[in-house]
């Protein structure tokens, strides 16, 4: 559902009144805050409530918001342009612009050590402080880097001293693994010429020899006959 039109007159009851103010009100002052930002107008708003009380806004100045309207209409006036005004008050504004920018130069100079013959002792103290100051903050932003870079070095050393280490035990690895893959087919062969070769006329020779072993007599005439 939409909003009713409401017509424009005194609102007899008072609460109802007095709700219809501070909200009137704080959308009449939200209004006046997006008109200065938004256009970038010089804005100055006086409210006064039925009880006496005085609200106001100014993104300047109430009173050199309203000392600049009188000048206007004084201008007005004697002139009868508003646009002459106007122009005044913007080249005024220029001026003061030009002076901050010369003002800022001259201290840029100073700071780099130039122009400082028409500086007296109070203002040499006081451009000495300012260095001091400012090479103090950047001695501790510096340490801060290089505490912050030292600490990424040292990690980055441990890194690089693990991966070189876990790289050394697998080279150690298989170093191992190769040794024991090598003695396997020597080992084997070491065993076997070990071993004495099997010869059957040895094999006789030695049971014949034997004075534990008893043979009956067929056999011993077989054995000398063979």
């Amino acid at each position: 559902m939409g909003r009713g039109k409401i017509e424009i007159k005194r609102i007899e009851n008072t609460t109802n009144r007095q709700v219809t103010f501070c909200k009137r009100r704080n959308g009449l002052l939200k209004k006046a805050y997006e008109l200065s930002v938004l256009c970038d107008a010089e804005v100055a708003l006086i409210v006064f409530s039925s009880r006496g009380r005085l609200y106001e806004y100014a993104n300047n100045s109430v009173k050199a918001t309203i000392e600049r309207y009188k000048k206007a209409c004084t201008d007005t006036t004697n002139t009868g342009t508003v646009s002459e005004a106007n122009s005044q008050y913007y080249q005024q504004e220029a001026s003061k612009l030009r002076q901050q920018i010369t003002n800022l130069q001259n201290s840029n100079r100073n700071l780099m050590g130039e122009s400082l013959s028409s500086m007296g002792l109070r203002d040499l103290k006081q451009l000495e402080s300012r260095l001091e100051k400012g090479i103090s903050k950047i001695r501790s932003k510096k340490n801060e880097l290089l505490y912050a870079e030292i600490e990424y070095m040292q990690k980055r050393e441990m890194e690089l001293q693990n991966d070189n280490m876990y790289l050394r035990n697998k080279i150690a690895e298989n170093e191992r693994a190769q040794q024991q893959m090598n003695m396997l087919p020597a080992a084997t062969s070491n065993e076997y010429e070990g071993m004495p070769q099997f010869d059957s006329r040895n094999f006789l020779q030695v049971n014949l020899l034997d004075p534990n072993h008893h043979y009956s007599q067929q056999q011993q005439t077989a054995l000398q006959l063979g």
